[in-house]
């Protein structure tokens, strides 16, 4: 009895299970394969996410971008940058280009060709001279540098009979002219012999109104100035110094300068005049 209710219940699930709807049973299979589907979806969507923050994939996006570029682009930019820099001016390849050099100034090129043609003038002037005052050579073939030899001061003169009695033939001076010559003065300083007094001062600068930017005149000459100089020389009692060693101490430019600014600044002070003793 009980071995035959056992294989009634038997039967009846196994004819549940084979009657069991087949739609039924196929949803749930594609309500599971959906849901995998969807958690899948889910996981890669978050990976992809995940990997796209990477540096590695952010730069192959980049060079995938500049791929899909046109192939020409870049060059007519770096033309486009070159003519720029070109236009502008600078230093391309390590070589200057003629827009990054200044041109000379109208001014400036005037004022040069002004006084080479002033000095060219004074140069002819001075070989002229048949007298024998004054004689000019140039420093290095330099128009703008001179050597000028004082050949004759006044004759009756202390320091006429000095130049006989030291067998000295010239005065030697230097004259410089500066850019904007004959507007401003020239520079002018003796080279030898050393002379004490006649307004010649330390470094051989020389005490002069007019060869400062107050006194001087564009219609001075190197002549004039020369025989203004000799004139001075004999008025200020100048000599030529026979100290034991001072008298073989040459004269320095760069003193000169030096004396030549302060005499023009002490002067501007106190005019041309003796100035007081406490100021030397």
């Amino acid at each position: 009895m009980m071995a035959t209710l056992l294989r009634k219940i038997g039967l009846i699930r196994l004819h549940d299970r084979d009657t069991e709807d087949p739609k039924h049973h196929q949803g749930s299979l594609k309500g599971t394969k959906g849901n995998q589907k969807n958690n899948a979806k889910h996981c890669q969507t978050t990976n992809d996410t995940n990997i796209l923050s990477t540096p590695e994939i952010k730069a192959k996006k980049l060079d995938q971008h500049s791929k899909d570029k046109p192939p020409g682009k870049d060059k007519q930019q770096g033309r486009d940058a070159k003519e720029k820099q070109q236009t502008a001016g600078g230093v391309i390849g390590g070589k200057a280009t003629s827009a990054s050099i200044p041109p000379l100034a109208p001014h400036r090129q005037h004022c040069t060709q002004v006084r080479t043609r002033r000095l060219m003038k004074e140069l002819q002037e001075i070989r002229r001279l048949g007298d024998n005052f004054i004689t000019v050579e140039l420093v290095d073939d330099n128009l703008f540098d001179w050597n000028v030899k004082l050949h004759q001061v006044d004759k009756d003169s202390a320091l006429w009979q000095d130049m006989k009695e030291t067998n000295t033939e010239f005065i030697l001076l230097n004259v410089t002219f500066p850019d904007n010559f004959p507007f401003s003065p020239p520079f002018m300083r003796v080279l030898t012999p050393r002379l004490e007094n006649g307004y010649v001062l330390d470094g051989g600068a020389i005490c002069m109104e007019l060869l400062t930017p107050r006194g001087w005149s564009s219609a001075y000459t190197v002549e004039a100035v020369m025989r203004q100089f000799a004139a001075s020389l004999v008025k200020g009692q100048g000599r030529i110094c026979r100290k034991a060693g001072k008298s073989k101490k040459a004269f320095s430019r760069k003193e000169a300068e030096a004396t030549f600014k302060s005499l023009v600044k002490t002067h501007e002070k106190y005019g041309w005049v003796s100035p007081p003793v406490s100021d030397g």
